[in-house]
């Protein structure tokens, strides 16, 4: 009789202790249970020591397998390169050249160090030094790149090509390497079986041998699969590949057994055709032995405790197969099995149950319930709370799952259970005191919740105490989470929500505004962008790097100051591009002083009437053109005025000369040096060519009509000329003869052209050559003028020395301020050289004949101006001094240079020292006298040399330039806006007028503002101050209009429609209207009323628009329907896509609970009656509609979770009929077998058990 017995994790610790040592016998039921195992060989007796020193020994001799000698790291090589294979054969430049190049590159590239010496036979020898993969490396460069290469080809079998390229490329790399050469292999896809090699004729040989070799190997090598069941693949490779590695050694084959982890059943044996016999016939000896022998049996073993029989990498079912021969089947992770097989000799089997069930309950899991949120609060920060649990209890493994509301403990049974208990303390203890929430707030205004640097987050977090999860823009996330006290995460809330709550009203706008124009905007020193800041203070301006290069200025603010502020720019920029226009007007030097007038009358006139800017060039510059910059028709206003005035003044003309267009260039000529010369020599005349490529003869001539003529006669000469036959010279002068050359006025060049014919060009001060003299004409004048020329500069060149007397009281007037007298004498006299002596009255000359007898004659007129000079004293007050000498001391530097005068002002008088005068009338001991009111200061006197007539014409010119001070009369409560903004107003008028503008001040209630001045500037700026006064006037009556104020009495909840979506509805109404509306606060008491500020008609109007919105929501309706809240979020859809649609499909408000409401499935419609009915009705077939694609899928859910594990459970185990064996203690007597199902004969672990006479013997604890 047989019986079967089927183990269980319950059973198996009754089935240990009740093991007997002795051996029960009974008779055989027939031939098929004699095969059966008996119950002792199944079970033996547990032995009673087990200890081995086989294990010792072996590791011992392990440990000694391994050593090996050491080694040197750095190899040394020698390699010769014939002289016919060298590639470098120049034996001059051994150690130089390319070859030299080529080894320091080897040597950069390798890290290995390399020689290099001749041979008598002139070969190479290189000896290369270094680690072994650094020699070889470099042995294969040399071999490339300083060896003459060959090429060759070998075939081998097509399959035997992988063998060539071994794993990963690595035997084609050390073949390579080898033999120095470069080996190419066909791609797989490449029908050809030639494999290519290049290199020197010994490395082709070398690696041609070992393809060879590699081919004739693998065509000896045969390859075995044989199939072999999987459970018996364990047995085949041994505990820890042992017995697989063995029979690798004895045989000489290599043996491939699929990982555990791979559901193959096929060996595959490779290598020699006899020793891959021997491995598959031992391989199926150990099979058919194993089938023959080994039994089996099923324990059931919870699926979390499978990882401890299992060990780390497997360790612990080697362990158990290396100990008992015994191989542990586990169910793979994915499965819901929980059955593990035991596999090997009966005998064993009762050994491997006992250490697997051990392995099993050496560790235990548990989980401790926490909100996640808490979870960082228990971790402590960088870990400290969580290490002082784990110090102590380092076996026990925590883990904490994001977003799962509790912490997985693994480890050791007692430490778990201590460890699980301090967590629970601490969960405890932070719900207790701790609170959570979360906001709401739009991704895009998270960056200034944070602030700079994080500046507005740490105060919220420091002041409330709370932590502050913001998510990083990658998320996506709109919610902010809140952790700390109870009290302080309230208090961050409300603040971080009033925070987003402004900033939800601000918008952001990029304005395109050309970067050219960007410092005009901003304007000196900030000025101009400081009032528009000043003006929208609550709009942040932002300008981008200059470095940019971009347009873009950005707004941002309240809405409407935004709107309204990039209007107000916009206009700027318009304004700014229609007075950009700019064009130059070409007026002769000398009538630039009467455009500008006096005290530059004349050009501010002009600059007010047109409203331009006007741009004359410096005194000291070559430049005739004066710039106008403005509007298109105000800037040709200015130069009509301007050109008027010069011809006023001088009788200008203007003529136009029809001269063919190709001749136009010529006639200008190289850097415009011709027609410069013309002009120069015709009183400085303008002549005005048109545009290259326009196609136009006429040429434009302006200046004095006898000049105009003269200039019109020298191009028509020059241009027939041109045209006929032109012929030009060129000869060398110093450049300090040339003003001598040219004369006074142009009068000596203008001789030799009047005899010759022929036009000369001198260089500008632009030209390179200062030397050069162009003359041009014809063949015959060309020569003429040459000779002439040459025979001034022949004379120029026979220096003189001449002297004449001058009073010694005149010297101080040549060689003062550096001696600028004479420096000028130099310049216009060809560089002649004057020398004041410090005793005598004779003064020398030295130079050219002509240029000395010309600047005696000039220092002749100058001593007979400085003999007629007077000095008169001009008597003005000397606070007045500073006011005329203007900025820098412009205007009596004017004043010097119109009248050709001196003018010297007094020192300041110190108030210290007047003042210094004793009551007794004595100063400094001494008696003063009696001083005449009427008699002047000497701190007022200023002294004015030169000719009579002239020093009378400065001092009246000075008279002109003192202050006059007159009083306008204002209305005091406009004094602050006259003044402006930090005095902006009073400051711009100033600059206009060049007046000074003085304001009473404040506490003396005065309606009178002093203006000081010019007299003629005093009439315009009364005249401009009563001007802003009228401005301020209307400005004021405008203001009262605008600021009429209403209210309005609209229920609190129509409040958000009235704004609209982000604000468009009332920003509408605002705009529209052009009205201010303001809502009550969220603290105001009266939170019905809404204030209107405008003009009165226009604020009533607004009050019209908003109560016809209030009356159409009047008419509106509420319902409230039943929704199941589990579709909620499929009617809104993603980012509200979907109730939108709703909403705009049947025109009605929906509003759905918030998380924690009283009723989660309350929904909300509004809107009219017939439309709030068809919402509600769409809104309850959509509810059907996703209700019943809920039921359908949890319905397939619990379907899957139900079945699964039942069916693979009964797939696994099989039509098996469970462990046999025979002579069992229950058939030897009257006994039955043991009761499956009673907790008597299977108790559980460490249950109590009631001792009773059992055939299974005493009971041993």
């Amino acid at each position: 009789m047989s019986s079967v017995a089927v183990l269980t994790q319950e059973s198996f610790n009754e089935h240990r202790i009740g093991l007997l040592p002795e051996q029960g016998g009974g008779p055989g039921a027939g031939e098929e249970e004699e095969a059966l195992p008996t119950y002792k060989d199944a079970f033996p007796p547990l032995p009673e020591k087990a200890a081995t020193t086989e294990g010792t020994q072996e590791t011992t001799s392990a440990w000694a397998s391994k050593l090996r000698p050491l080694k040197s790291s750095v190899i040394t090589q020698v390699f010769h390169v014939p002289l016919e294979e060298r590639k470098y054969k120049d034996i001059n430049q051994f150690g130089e050249g390319d070859q030299a190049k080529v080894c320091v590159d080897i040597m950069h590239k390798t890290g290995a160090h390399l020689e290099l010496s001749l041979a008598k036979d002139q070969g190479l020898s290189i000896m290369v030094s270094g680690k072994l993969d650094a020699v070889m490396k470099a042995r294969k460069e040399i071999v490339s790149r300083l060896q003459t290469q060959a090429s060759a080809t070998v075939g081998i079998p097509k399959e035997h090509h992988r063998f060539v390229i071994g794993k990963n490329g690595e035997k084609l790399q050390e073949l390579e390497l080898k033999t120095a050469t470069k080996i190419q292999i066909p791609r797989p896809d490449d029908p050809s079986n030639q494999i290519k090699i290049s290199g020197t004729k010994e490395g082709l040989e070398k690696a041609k041998h070992e393809i060879l070799l590699i081919s004739a190997e693998q065509d000896k090598r045969a390859v075995e699969r044989v199939n072999i069941d999987k459970v018996y693949h364990p047995f085949i490779t041994g505990a820890y590949n042992k017995v697989v590695a063995e029979m690798m050694q004895e045989t000489g084959a290599r043996i491939n057994v699929p990982p555990p982890s791979v559901n193959k059943t096929e060996i595959v044996i490779t290598g020699e055709k006899e020793q891959v016999a021997l491995a598959v016939a031992l391989i199926k000896k150990i099979s058919e032995d194993k089938k023959k022998n080994a039994t089996f049996i099923a324990v059931e073993v919870k699926k979390s405790q499978h990882k401890y029989v299992i060990g780390p990498k497997g360790n612990t079912l080697q362990e158990i197969l290396d100990r008992t021969g015994v191989s542990v089947e586990i169910p793979p992770s994915d499965s819901n099995s929980e059955t593990v097989i035991l596999r090997g000799e009966p005998d064993r089997l009762g050994q491997a149950l006992t250490e697997v069930y051990a392995k099993a309950n050496s560790y235990t899991a548990s989980s401790v319930t926490a909100p996640s949120w808490l979870h960082r609060f228990i971790i402590g920060k960088k870990g400290q709370n969580l290490a002082k649990i784990t110090q102590v209890m380092p076996k026990v493994h925590i883990e904490f799952t994001e977003g799962e509301d509790k912490i997985a403990l693994e480890g050791p049974t007692k430490d778990v259970q201590m460890v699980q208990s301090q967590i629970e303390v601490i969960v405890s203890d932070l719900v207790s005191r701790m609170d959570y929430t979360e906001i709401s707030v739009d991704p895009k205004f998270h960056r200034h919740l944070i602030g700079k640097a994080g500046v507005n987050i740490n105060r919220i977090k420091e002041l409330h105490k709370v932590t502050v999860r913001i998510p990083p823009d990658h998320e996506k996330s709109n919610l902010i989470r809140i952790e700390g006290d109870p009290q302080g995460v309230q208090e961050a809330k409300k603040e971080l929500l009033e925070l987003a709550s402004r900033m939800e009203n601000e918008r952001t706008k990029d304005l395109i505004i050309e970067q050219r124009l960007h410092r005009a905007i901003i304007g000196q020193k900030g000025e101009n962008i400081k009032e528009v800041r000043d003006k929208f203070p609550e709009v942040i301006i932002n300008f981008p790097d200059p470095a940019q290069k971009s347009d873009i200025v950005q707004l941002r603010g309240p809405r409407t100051e935004v709107e309204k502020c990039s209007k107000f720019m916009q206009k700027m920029v318009a304004e700014m591009m229609e007075n950009s226009f700019s064009l130059s007007v070409p007026i002769f030097k000398q009538f630039h002083r009467n455009i500008i007038g006096k005290g530059g009358s004349n050009i501010k006139k002009i600059r007010e009437e047109t409203n331009t800017k006007i741009d004359l060039p410096a005194e000291n510059s070559n430049s005739e053109m004066i710039i106008i910059t403005g509007k298109k028709a105000n800037c040709e206003a200015a130069r009509v005025r301007i050109l008027t005035i010069q011809k006023e003044l001088a009788n200008i003309t203007e003529m136009e000369v029809s001269i063919p267009s190709k001749l136009h260039n010529s006639l200008i000529g190289s850097k415009g040096r011709f027609v410069r010369s013309i002009m120069e020599e015709c009183g400085g005349v303008h002549i005005h060519f048109p545009s290259e490529g326009a196609g136009i003869d006429k040429v434009t001539i302006r200046g004095p009509v006898e000049e105009v003529e003269k200039a019109k006669q020298q191009l028509l000469a020059l241009a027939e000329e041109k045209q006929t036959k032109s012929h030009s010279a060129e000869l060398r002068a110093k450049p300090e003869y040339h003003k001598f050359l040219i004369g006074k006025g142009g009068g000596n060049i203008r001789k030799v052209r009047d005899s010759t014919g022929a036009r000369i060009i001198f260089p500008t001060a632009e030209d390179k050559d200062q030397e050069l003299i162009t003359v041009i004409g014809t063949e015959e004048a060309v020569r003429d003028a040459q000779k002439e020329l040459e025979e001034l500069i022949k004379g120029l060149d026979n220096v003189i020395e001449d002297s004449m007397n001058v009073d010694p009281k005149h010297h101080r007037y040549f060689v003062a301020r550096r001696g600028q007298v004479l420096r000028d004498l130099a310049d216009e006299y060809g560089g002649v050289m004057v020398s004041f002596p410090r005793t005598s009255d004779k003064v020398t000359l030295k130079g050219a004949k002509e240029c000395v007898e010309a600047a005696k004659k000039r220092m002749q007129e100058i001593v007979e101006d400085l003999d007629a000079q007077v000095t008169i004293e001009c008597t003005i007050p000397q606070r007045f001094h500073r006011s005329i000498m203007g900025p820098k001391g412009s205007r009596i530097q004017q004043i010097t240079r119109d009248h050709n005068v001196h003018i010297k002002f007094p020192d300041r008088e110190d108030p210290q020292a007047a003042d210094a005068i004793q009551e007794n009338g004595e100063a400094n001991g001494q008696v003063k006298e009696a001083v005449d009111p009427n008699t002047p200061k000497k701190c007022d006197l200023i002294v004015i040399s030169g000719r009579q007539e002239r020093c009378e014409a400065a001092a009246e010119a000075l008279k002109a330039l003192v202050p006059v001070t007159i009083e306008v009369s204002v209305p005091f409560e406009l004094h602050r806006y006259i003044i402006g903004q930090k005095g902006s107003g009073i400051r711009k008028m100033m600059d206009e007028f060049e007046v000074n503008i003085q304001v009473p001040a404040p506490e003396q209630q005065s309606d009178k503002i002093a203006v000081t001045g010019l007299a003629n500037h005093l009439d315009r700026a009364r005249e401009g101050l009563l001007d802003r006064v009228k401005e301020l006037q209307v400005e004021q009556e405008e203001r009262a209009l605008k600021s009429f104020k209403l209210t309005i009495t609209v229920d609190p909840k129509y409040h958000p429609k009235i704004i609209g979506r982000k604000g468009a509805i009332i920003t509408n109404i605002r705009t529209e209207h052009d009205v201010n509306i303001l809502l009550p606060e969220k603290n105001d008491d009266n939170q019905d009323q809404i204030t209107i500020t405008g003009y009165e008609h226009k604020a009533i109007a607004a009050r019209d628009a908003i109560q016809a919105i209030v009356d159409e929501l009047e008419e509106m309706i509420s319902e409230d329907i039943t929704l199941n809240s589990r579709v909620h979020a499929r009617i809104i859809g993603a980012k509200g896509k979907g109730i939108r649609r709703i909403m705009d499909d049947f025109k009605v408000d929906l509003r759905f609970p918030q998380s924690g409401a009283a009723d989660p499935d309350l929904v909300t419609v509004t809107g009219r009656p017939e439309l709030v009915d068809e919402a509600i009705d769409h809104l309850l077939n959509l509810e059907e509609e996703y209700m019943a694609d809920i039921v359908e899928n949890e319905g397939k859910a619990y379907m899957r979770s139900s079945g699964g594990g039942a069916s693979s459970m009964d797939e696994h185990r099989g039509p098996s009929k469970g462990f046999v064996v025979r002579e069992a203690p229950w058939t030897t007597g009257t006994e039955k077998a043991p009761d499956m199902s009673s907790s008597e004969d299977f108790p559980s672990f460490g249950a109590p058990v009631a001792a009773k006479a059992s055939p299974w013997g005493p009971k041993r604890f």
